[in-house]
């Protein structure tokens, strides 16, 4: 046989194998250059990284759970950006740069006078949300930042669409980085109660709860997202460590810190995770591992419940909302080479048990017989997903039977828990 015929037939035969390997243009989302891993703090980096790489590849479930991710971003392209300026009038201390929010659950007692402008005293309804803090305060905006910026950030990453990136970098900018605009990193007015108190601890929640998502949006950013230059990374770094020095210093911080429920569980999963994007790996580390007989062995019990959060009128609420802390806290002590999920304490208390404890309620099989003004099935569905990837056999088999959130279940393109029914801390 020549030269030519064999050089014939394996020109047939790699056209053959390069139709079989690489999808067509219109089998996957059309790909960019795969962005390095990113080195995020509750995200697992690499296995983002690999995600986009089956994306790439045509992965059909993918490619629907992208539409979904892209739908919750294009919404954020046309609002913001948000600023702490904005608000109709500053913080009790007159600085407007100063972040502001009023107590959730504490209402007037009596109507507005002139003299009296606010109705106080105010007093607590737990569990019921007062509309005025949705109003005059930064909280909503704060809150429209953070998840515009991970949304966005998301979609920037698997779709290389740059209008995605720029859009998140032109929000991180506005909230934390531009002089005129930037809020100043302390939470020393959040939740302020009027007559009553200027600021208080338990505020600090208003970041706590979510500001993860932020560290994770800035890494994904950081990968290369056109528009993000050297010194927002620079610069939001210095913001992240100024902001850390206040929670580790400030007396809030250590009133938060102290704090025995929820509060307290998301503090220490916030502090570790800006440990860890600042390049304290020692704290975080060190915050996760004590994590274990400071949190969870006197949180849960030895049934897998959380008997602080059943004693809320929102129950279920607050039961998956601290297991989002918990999930995140465990997310990040992998990178640290932390096992949160395989500690049991001495009655055998655990992250795992806790988790399956929701079961019944999270897959319908039976009622949460618990207190709650407002259950919605699907808010246990993050951290089901969590537990199931961390290894637990009975929420690997619940997985099937979880209600997706409002807007689709988009776990397989960013597995960190989210609080799916939020209201205010």
């Amino acid at each position: 046989m020549s030269a030519r015929p064999r050089l014939g037939a394996l020109l047939v035969a790699l056209a053959a194998f390069t139709t079989v390997a690489v999808p067509t243009a219109s089998a996957r989302v059309t790909p960019h250059p795969t962005p390095k891993a990113p080195h995020t703090a509750v995200l697992d980096g690499a296995r983002l990284q690999q995600t986009k790489i089956r994306l790439d590849r045509g992965d059909p479930q993918l490619r629907r759970s992208v539409e979904a991710l892209t739908t919750r971003a294009d919404k954020w392209l046309d609002q913001g950006p948000w600023t702490v300026v904005d608000k109709p009038r500053p913080a009790p201390g007159g600085d407007t740069h100063d972040y502001l929010s009023q107590a959730p659950y504490w209402w007037p007692s009596t109507p507005p006078t002139s003299d009296n402008p606010w109705g106080c005293p105010y007093v607590q309804r737990d569990g019921q949300r007062n509309p005025e803090v949705d109003s005059g305060t930064d909280r909503q905006d704060v809150e429209k930042t953070f998840d515009s910026s991970y949304d966005l950030s998301l979609a920037w990453y698997y779709t290389g669409e740059k209008r995605y990136a720029e859009k998140a970098g032109q929000i991180l900018r506005t909230w934390f980085l531009d002089p005129d605009t930037r809020m100043n990193p302390n939470l020393n007015h959040a939740q302020f109660i009027p007559c009553k108190y200027d600021g208080r601890a338990i505020g600090i929640i208003d970041f706590s709860q979510s500001y993860t998502s932020v560290l994770d949006a800035l890494a994904l950013l950081d990968t290369g997202a056109p528009g993000w230059t050297r010194t927002d990374r620079t610069s939001m770094k210095k913001w992240n460590k100024d902001f850390l020095g206040w929670l580790k210093n400030s007396d809030f911080g250590s009133e938060e810190a102290a704090a025995t429920n929820n509060h307290g569980t998301f503090f220490d999963m916030q502090l570790a995770g800006l440990a860890y994007a600042t390049g304290d790996t020692e704290l975080a580390r060190r915050t996760v591992l004590n994590a274990r007989s400071k949190r969870i062995t006197p949180q849960i019990s030895s049934d897998g419940s959380l008997p602080q959060e059943l004693a809320r009128t929102r129950s279920w609420h607050y039961s998956t909302f601290t297991l989002v802390a918990y999930s995140r806290l465990a997310a990040i002590g992998r990178h640290v080479g932390v096992d949160l999920w395989a500690y049991q304490g001495p009655d055998g208390q655990g992250l795992f048990k806790a988790v399956d404890y929701l079961l019944p309620a999270a897959t319908a099989a039976s009622a949460w017989s618990h207190p709650e003004l407002e259950f919605h099935r699907f808010a246990a569905t993050d951290v089901v997903h969590a537990a199931a990837d961390a290894g637990d056999p009975r929420a690997q088999r619940a997985v099937r039977s979880l209600e997706a959130p409002p807007g689709g279940d988009l776990w397989a393109l960013r597995p960190a828990a989210e609080q799916l029914d939020s209201i205010a801390g």
